[in-house]
């Protein structure tokens, strides 16, 4: 496993990935030429990803979660404030930049169905990120693909499917082996159990966290509903508008909430107010 803590000149562990003060600022089609009308998605947003801790951001549609983990994976840029990745400042990253944080932090989407590619078999897919980034010999990549769809809980007769021969959670156990193969240090998990059924979210919920137990993984996982946040994060991060309004260790936020807006969304799913047996310990 590559993933290793890192740390500062004082000993203390650095961030994965920091954002400080960091804004999207997207212009729309409603305006003028003359006087484009821009939308706000991320304000100021400040948040640190520490090594082996997972972060939970939630929110309704449209409230910048999904933007700001695209802007913590390097698939968008910011208009405003500094990305840093490992402690060196990324906001205006090059190439081999991008390159560099596509093997430390990789991406698990909300829809299978359309993150893989059809034509493509499981092994194949698994073994994709391994040749564009150069990695090993193709013994040495088939070996990797074995490993990774073990890792999974799925049999090695899926190595050889098409994604449309495989259900929903078969796919996204897939995409999550995907995201593995370069052994990263953090996953953002983006919406990962929303298009799938009820009774398939909580077995991909207790892979994730089992694999991040297992490799030492950080995590960011984005969703709309708190209550699938609440059992895979040591942090929950509530956003509104583009802002975070409300930040902190999961069992704070949830059972002593500060924010009329976190109030609300727990309002909205009132089992949550019962704690977990870990929250009573």
């Amino acid at each position: 496993m590559s993933s290793t803590t890192t740390s500062n000149a004082n000993g203390s562990a650095t961030p994965i990935i920091e954002l400080r003060d960091a804004e999207v600022v997207f212009t729309t089609r409603a305006g003028t030429l003359f006087h484009p009308k821009k939308v706000t998605a991320v304000n100021k947003v400040n948040l640190k990803l520490m090594p082996g801790r997972t972060i939970g951001i939630v929110g309704e549609s449209g409230c910048g979660k999904s933007t700001t983990a695209n802007v913590m994976c390097g698939l968008q840029s910011v208009t405003g404030g500094h990305v840093f990745f490992k402690g060196q400042d990324v906001t205006k990253r090059t190439a081999k930049e991008r390159m560099d944080i596509g093997r430390v932090v990789s991406v698990v989407f909300q829809d299978p169905a359309t993150a893989l590619n059809a034509r493509m078999s499981v092994q194949d897919q698994l073994m994709d990120p391994l040749v564009v980034h150069k990695l090993g010999d193709p013994a040495a990549r088939r070996k990797r693909a074995y490993e990774l769809i073990d890792m999974v809980g799925l049999p090695k007769s899926a190595l050889n499917a098409l994604p449309g021969q495989l259900s929903g959670g078969q796919r996204q156990r897939v995409a999550i082996a995907r995201a593995l193969s370069l052994n990263p240090d953090a996953i953002i998990a983006d919406e990962p159990t929303s298009a799938l059924d009820v009774s398939v979210r909580a077995q991909i919920l207790n892979l994730l966290s089992d694999l991040k137990k297992s490799l030492g993984l950080s995590m960011v996982f984005i969703s709309h509903d708190i209550q699938t946040v609440r059992y895979v994060s040591d942090e929950i991060v509530v956003m509104n508008h583009g802002t975070i309004v409300e930040h902190g260790l999961a069992r704070d936020v949830l059972n002593n909430p500060q924010d009329d807006y976190t109030k609300l969304l727990l309002g909205a799913a009132p089992s949550l107010l019962h704690p977990t047996p870990e929250e009573c310990i």
